[in-house]
């Protein structure tokens, strides 16, 4: 699955390509993705212009001076950046046509992804769509510390791990920046969360985010078929720690790396170097 480093660094790359563009089409060519795409949306973004791209967890917002899109790459999704002449590939669901003469094009084999109408915020206030709710905050923000982590934590019983991938404590820290971010700061996945002290928090607060600075700076970590805008590859999983590395040495102290079930997913740690 595309993880937040692999999305912020398509939005990085598609922003500068999109921003003040006029729309000139949307063709569907498949609405079947995980919600259908609204019959109507090619009618209400048509003539639209785009006004920027961000991201919200692992969600895209396409601003337009109109209505505009809210867009996920589900589970191995991705947006590319093309000329129309470009051949149709069988999973290009949707071609973004623009007034550059170029179009984005979104290739989704598992039709795990979305591409719905996402209407201004009020008064310019934070946007309101459903699957928008409930959502902690960004993991590179400044309010999204260890004193933070530390509180949300306090009572629960659940392994650390899970607490750090839920999108209700903070959004887009996926399976592999977890793994990471874990053995940076020497906490084993498998931990309560409320038996982690402030002061480790602390800590992994600030790998989590260094993790993910690193990853994005990269281009991501390239699982299976995921590419970025301009069809490349990321290169950060070449220096990832632990995740992947069942069985081999440990960077650290040459331990062999052991995995358990985090959560009902595999997770890779160093039973020296995490306590």
């Amino acid at each position: 699955m595309p993880e937040l480093p692999e999305v912020e660094t398509t939005r990085r790359g598609l922003e500068p390509l999109l921003r003040e563009r006029r729309i000139l089409h949307l063709e569907v060519r498949d609405a079947r993705l995980r919600w259908p795409v609204p019959a109507d949306l090619p009618a209400r973004i048509a003539g639209a212009t785009v006004r920027g791209l961000r991201r919200r967890a692992k969600y895209l917002l396409l601003d337009t001076d109109a209505t505009g899109l809210l867009l996920h790459l589900g589970m191995s999704g991705s947006l590319r950046h093309c000329a129309p002449d470009t051949p149709l590939r069988r999973h290009d669901h949707l071609r973004l046509m623009l007034d550059s003469g170029s179009e984005i094009r979104l290739h989704d084999p598992r039709r795990f992804g979305c591409c719905l109408p996402l209407d201004p915020a009020p008064d310019g206030g934070p946007d309101s769509h459903p699957l928008l709710e409930g959502l902690g905050p960004e993991p590179l923000d400044a309010d999204m510390d260890g004193d933070y982590l530390f509180r949300r934590s306090r009572g629960r019983r659940g392994p650390v791990k899970a607490f750090l991938m839920d999108q209700a404590t903070v959004v887009g820290v996926g399976n592999i920046y977890a793994t990471e971010a874990l053995f940076l700061a020497g906490i084993r996945p498998g931990r309560a969360a409320g038996r982690v002290t402030r002061a480790e928090y602390r800590r992994l607060a600030g790998h989590v985010k260094a993790v993910l600075a690193a990853a994005i700076e990269r281009g991501g970590t390239t699982l299976r078929d995921f590419l970025r805008e301009d069809g490349s590859h990321g290169y950060f999983r070449q220096e990832l720690q632990v995740y992947g590395r069942a069985g081999e040495p440990c960077r650290v102290c040459g331990t062999p790396i052991r995995t358990r079930s985090v959560g009902q997913r595999a997770s890779a740690y160093c039973p020296s170097c995490q306590r």
